[in-house]
């Protein structure tokens, strides 16, 4: 039997329909699920970085919610429509040949930034077929994860606070006070320092 043949055997025991003319979207959100899972069995064991931590969540924002093909908000492609998933589905694989060898290589920074190409990939198809439906992109997921992660990493080792104006201005007063106390308390000659000075002045005689 042929790799083919035993692929459509495969598909048929699964129920998936080969002639579909949008099995792609269902073959984008299987592939992506696979390595989000992969991706995150590999960082599940340390404190995920800001940009470990976008990436798994912008898998998760594009797979949310994920339509069945038959969904009434799911349309039909045209030819033009058709070849640009084939070439999203192209290059998604392309992506996901190198992550498999940077799973096997521990290289997880090339799998981060990796898993975001081949989540751009699947946004894309989905866009596509379902185009309605808003996806947040990378930049957006980056920014809030970013600000997150700051006050999470807050928490673990706090820092103190920037002052605010009204802080700020209190503690110029202060000082200015303070250095002017100084000021006067040496200009009148008759502190702590000068008496032991006339004393000695005075035994000398």
């Amino acid at each position: 039997m042929t790799q083919v043949a035993v692929n459509e055997a495969l598909a048929r025991d699964r129920g998936i329909d080969l002639d579909d003319p949008k099995l792609a979207l269902r073959i984008a959100a299987e592939r992506l699920s696979t390595v989000r899972y992969v991706f995150l069995v590999q960082i599940e064991d340390g404190i995920a970085t800001a940009s470990q931590r976008a990436s798994l969540e912008y898998a998760d924002a594009v797979l949310i919610g994920w339509p069945e093909n038959n969904a009434p908000d799911v349309v039909d492609l045209d030819g033009q429509q058709q070849a640009q998933v084939a070439e999203h589905m192209h290059v998604m694989e392309e992506h996901i040949r190198k992550y498999a060898a940077m799973e096997r290589d521990g290289d997880i920074d090339g799998m981060t930034d990796t898993l975001i190409r081949i989540t751009e990939r699947v946004a894309e198809i989905r866009r596509l077929y379902q185009p309605d439906f808003l996806l947040p992109t990378f930049a957006e997921i980056r920014r809030v994860v970013q600000q997150e992660w700051d006050e999470d990493m807050g928490k673990i080792d706090p820092k103190e606070p920037d002052p605010t104006a009204e802080q700020i201005e209190e503690q110029t007063e202060a000082a200015d006070k303070q250095q002017r106390a100084s000021t006067d308390q040496g200009g009148h000659g008759h502190g702590p320092e000068a008496q032991p000075h006339e004393a000695h002045h005075g035994g000398a005689q």
